[in-house]
């Protein structure tokens, strides 16, 4: 099993000492990646509901750092770790421009970037960005893959789809990561199962929530799903790499009158969702370690090293 870890991009530990302690910390500690979301703007007004808590808010007021800039940051800052978007919400962005950014970062880290993606959830920021239509997502975004694709052969290309067209360009340097650099599909939705079965190196959902718990049992179910779609598109599934998002919580003590959440109740309990989880078909755990303040985020970021990684890895 490998461990990767959430990069704070808003709030007081968002600046170059904080992220650079993070950075160094994680490298020492034997982390093998880094996770940087993605949010752009974010409307004052939104209605929209956000998937991932039960009530469907969301909180952020819009000071997330840029997501392709602080990958850059990350490239430079690191040596081992791999750099994933995670997510990018692919409509967002010009494809071209995006292509050049990834294939940039790629080779200034020396082949470490993973592009983790999502459709998108929030209607209100596609329109402040005047992306392709919300209701278009899916398509858009499976597009601008097939842009990002033909642009990182370093080969002449045009393009003619719904969404954008160009002429004949080059798009060069071209990243290190042969073909392209890994593309992890984000969601657990019927559609996003079959985009990382069409398009995907990877899937990368987000579980152990109360609005998106995803337990071992229904991994399963989603992977063997996953391996019927996957094969069903003439590819490997035992190519793809299966990397879950799942918040830590230290304290082991689930919210009052619930039932035990996955990788709490202690280093024991945590120790087995993660070998249950192993076991479902899962490479890569990513834990958030971010508190109050950079001493704490680094303590529980220690902490887990030195109580569960060395002994699950």
């Amino acid at each position: 099993m490998r461990f990767g870890f959430y990069l704070p991009t808003r709030g007081p530990q968002a600046n170059r000492s904080d992220l650079k302690a993070f950075l160094s910390t994680a490298e020492q500690a034997g982390f093998s990646s880094v996770m940087v979301a993605d949010h752009i703007v974010v409307p004052a007004n939104i209605e929209s509901p956000y998937p991932y808590t039960v009530g469907g808010n969301f909180l952020s007021k819009g000071e997330c750092m840029e997501q392709l800039t602080l990958m850059a940051f990350v490239a430079a800052a690191t040596e081992k770790l791999r750099i994933v978007s995670s997510v990018m919400i692919a409509p967002h962005r010009n494809p071209i421009l995006t292509a050049k950014s990834i294939a940039t970062t790629d080779v200034l880290s020396e082949g470490r970037v993973t592009v983790g993606i999502g459709v998108g959830w929030m209607a209100e920021e596609f329109e402040a960005l005047a992306a392709p239509d919300f209701a278009a997502r899916g398509r858009s975004t499976d597009e601008f893959v097939d842009i990002w694709k033909k642009l990182w052969t370093g080969e002449a290309v045009s393009y003619n789809g719904e969404f954008y067209k160009f002429d004949e360009i080059y798009c060069q340097p071209v990243p290190i990561q042969k073909p392209h650099p890994p593309i992890w599909i984000g969601g657990h939705s019927g559609p996003a199962l079959r985009r990382v079965a069409k398009l995907g190196d990877g899937w990368h959902p987000v579980g152990a929530t109360a609005a998106s718990p995803l337990p071992p049992a229904e991994m399963r179910q989603k992977l063997s799903r996953l391996r019927e779609e996957t094969e069903a598109n003439g590819r490997d599934f035992d190519k793809l790499t299966i990397c879950y998002k799942a918040p830590f919580y230290d304290d082991g003590k689930p919210p009052a009158g619930e039932v035990r959440r996955l990788f709490t109740g202690g280093v024991e309990a945590a120790l087995d969702d993660i070998a249950e989880m192993a076991d479902t078909g899962v490479h890569e755990l990513v834990f958030d370690f971010r508190g109050a303040d950079i001493h704490s985020s680094l303590k529980a970021m220690a902490n887990f090293s030195e109580t569960v990684m060395s002994r699950a890895s």
